[in-house]
């Protein structure tokens, strides 16, 4: 019995149908009393034997309504058996009031059929056919009682035996339509469940994602943020404050800027964060299409995607320099021997002797644009460690020596770590410093060269600044300075500054060029921050 009642209430809960059927009974049994004390319906009701109904109505009101009582206050599933105890109170009450009133003839005998097709909700189904079974005997029962007793005819036994038939007519059509609900409710239930998993998968999916998940509504008020996205825009618990974008005036300006050319696919943008030390990229769109109320924002890290793009723009660089270097040096190295031995000949004229310094200046030329595009093409891949600046500054400058003797270092901070990859740091420094001081000016009173270490305000991003007092970058070229092979000497090769460009973007880093003062040049490395997660 208790496996047939777990499968009975698999997928189906009785607590509401039985708290229906309750107030059913103290209705039923009010009824009763107020009817039969009112002398409406003397003639049926109690018309044989009046205390036996009006003793059986009250003990069944009470009964029911303390039943009623118990259900509100336990609001768990009801057992089995206090199930099968009200029908069975149901059955002798119904009973005993078809005998105090005169038989089937009366027509209580139909109370009957609904507490059969209660029963048949209630219960599983051999109880429910259980109950039908006895709910007829009772009937025939009563009816054979009534006839000894009374002597009345035996029109009460067709009748009693009419309604037992209704009896399990009722019981077997409830059982079909019950069974019907049990299953609808328990695949209802599966799917609840199964839709619960769903949203549950992608909320820990959302969670755990890499990108930003923002969603506005349309008064631009926080609906949903995931764990990246805090931490990419650089709000620690956004709960705590005020939900919307007020904070945040990059992205709000992007979403008016987008909303106003709504007829427009949706175009990504790249923004400087306020709050954190990213270079962020931002992309819009609506949650569901044709619909504003609610705008979708991505959010990613755009140096980690030119990371990636970079990576791959080495790799097919190097293949193709590969195969450049190889053809180009066999001639190189041939022409470069060529004039090498006729620079030996005692018969080249003094005019010649130009000429052949030429070749020979601009094949060490080539041959270092071929050595630097290996470089960058053979570059292995960073590995950024926390670097502690202000030491490894101090180091650097020492190493140089009396070969550098223009150059200091100023720290603004006693401690400052800042992730790079130490062998990288150095070439893009040594490579800064090279290109400073061949411009800069000596003075005894302030010296040429500063290297500056800091942290930037607002980002709170460790910076190192290179600063000379050099005449500086002309305006009209400080926009092509980090592209490849662009320079301004005769004898440069103009990949100085693009593999520091590319060096610092390896780790996640940015290098930047502005005036300083009108009076020289300064280089800016911003740095990730050092609590930030290298991908």
């Amino acid at each position: 019995m208790k496996t047939q009642h777990s499968i009975f209430e698999q997928g189906y809960d009785p607590y509401q149908l039985l708290r229906v059927y309750t107030y059913y009974r103290v209705l039923l049994g009010c009824i009763m009393l107020l009817i039969y004390n009112s002398n409406l319906l003397t003639n049926v009701l109690g018309s044989e034997n009046g205390l036996v109904f009006s003793a059986t109505t009250w003990v069944y009101t009470c009964i029911s309504a303390i039943s009623l009582l118990a259900v509100w206050r336990n609001k768990r599933t009801p057992t089995l058996q206090s199930r099968v105890f009200a029908l069975l109170s149901d059955i002798l009450a119904i009973t005993l009031l078809m005998y105090s009133s005169g038989g089937a003839t009366s027509g209580l005998g139909y109370l009957m059929v609904v507490s059969v097709a209660a029963a048949g909700m209630l219960l599983p189904a051999q109880l429910a056919i259980f109950m039908a079974a006895l709910a007829t005997i009772a009937l025939i029962g009563e009816s054979i009682a009534h006839h000894v007793i009374s002597g009345i005819d035996t029109k009460s036994l067709f009748s009693a035996g009419a309604l037992g038939a209704l009896i399990f007519l009722t019981a077997l059509a409830f059982q079909y339509v019950t069974g019907k609900i049990r299953r609808s409710t328990a695949e209802l239930k599966q799917q609840t469940q199964h839709v619960a998993h769903l949203q549950k998968l992608a909320r820990l999916i959302v969670e755990r994602m890499r990108t930003g998940i923002l969603v506005l509504n349309k008064e631009d008020e926080i609906e949903l943020i995931n764990d990246a996205a805090q931490s990419l825009l650089g709000i620690q618990n956004y709960k705590d404050r005020s939900a919307n974008l007020d904070s945040l005036p990059s992205i709000k300006q992007q979403l008016t800027q987008w909303r106003q050319k709504s007829s427009t696919p949706p175009a990504s943008a790249v923004i400087q964060n306020e709050k954190s030390a990213y270079e962020l990229k931002i992309s819009l769109a609506q949650l569901e299409l044709g619909k504003e109320e609610d705008t979708l924002v991505f959010i990613e890290d755009n140096r980690a995607i030119t990371q990636q793009a970079q990576q791959l723009k080495l790799a097919s660089l190097g293949r193709l320099t590969a195969s450049i270097a190889h053809e180009i040096r066999n001639p190189l190295s041939a022409i470069s021997h060529a004039s090498e031995l006729l620079d030996e000949s005692e018969q080249i004229d003094v005019s010649d002797k130009r000429l052949l310094e030429i070749i020979k200046t601009h094949t060490i030329r080539v041959n270092q644009i071929i050595e630097n595009i290996l470089q960058v093409s053979r570059r292995r891949s960073a590995e950024p460690t926390n670097i502690d600046l202000i030491a490894w500054t101090d180091k650097f400058v020492n190493e140089l020596g009396h070969s550098s003797p223009l150059v200091i270092t100023r720290h603004q901070h006693s401690s400052l770590f800042a992730p790079f990859d130490p062998s990288q740091l150095h070439q893009v420094v040594s490579n800064l410093l090279d290109n400073a001081i061949r411009y800069v000016k000596a003075s005894p009173d302030s010296p040429s060269i500063q290297l500056i270490t800091g942290i930037s305000t607002g980002r709170e991003a460790p910076f190192l600044k290179i600063i000379d007092n050099g005449p500086g970058i002309p305006q009209n070229h400080q926009k092509n300075i980090f592209e490849p092979f662009f320079t301004t000497e005769n004898t440069g090769s103009g990949l100085g500054l693009f593999i520091c460009k590319e060096l610092c973007e390896a780790n996640q880093a940015y290098i930047d060029y502005q005036d300083s003062d009108n009076t020289g040049s300064q280089f800016t490395i911003l740095f990730a921050h050092p609590k930030k997660e290298q991908k």
